[in-house]
């Protein structure tokens, strides 16, 4: 299964540990948004897409990348890493972090196969003054947790 990973992660990295724990699982290619090139999606398999989550979505530049796609009838999963729980985001944002993107990807045709999230390491704003929230994440379990949910990728890639 040739798998690209799209992936954005900004501050402390945080999606970065997940989108790699993931890559070397499913032997993947890594890639930033800035370097995709949109006419060799067709070659993969499947697709993951994934960020850090600001104000309730995924970062501007992976939702930019996907609005310039063309059609395509793929599969894809979807992941990200949050300083917040996602229930919260229903408080704050009116809906869960992945819905923007998940909207946007099946407009643009695929099929999402799997959704995974954990949280991060987050100073943003005044979380800095108090030396930020979750620190140490994503740890070693949230990272066997990607490389889990991953695997299971695998069957659903192949139906």
């Amino acid at each position: 299964m040739k798998t690209l990973i799209v992936y954005v992660s900004v501050h402390h990295k945080n999606t970065e540990k997940i989108a790699k724990a993931m890559a070397d699982e499913l032997r993947a290619e890594l890639v930033n948004p800035h370097h995709v090139d949109i006419h060799t999606l067709a070659d993969y398999d499947v697709i993951g897409f994934g960020s850090g989550i600001y104000f309730g979505k995924h970062h501007e530049t992976l939702l930019a990348l996907v609005d310039e796609l063309p059609v395509l009838t793929k599969k894809a999963f979807i992941f990200s890493t949050s300083g917040l729980k996602d229930s919260l985001s229903k408080v704050l944002y009116g809906g869960n972090f992945h819905k923007t993107l998940r909207t946007k990807l099946v407009e643009k045709g695929f099929t999402i196969i799997g959704e995974f999230s954990c949280r991060g390491f987050d100073t943003f704003g005044p979380l800095k003054v108090i030396g930020g929230i979750n620190r140490g994440r994503p740890n070693e379990k949230d990272i066997e947790s990607a490389k889990d949910f991953v695997q299971s990728l695998l069957q659903k890639a192949v139906a």
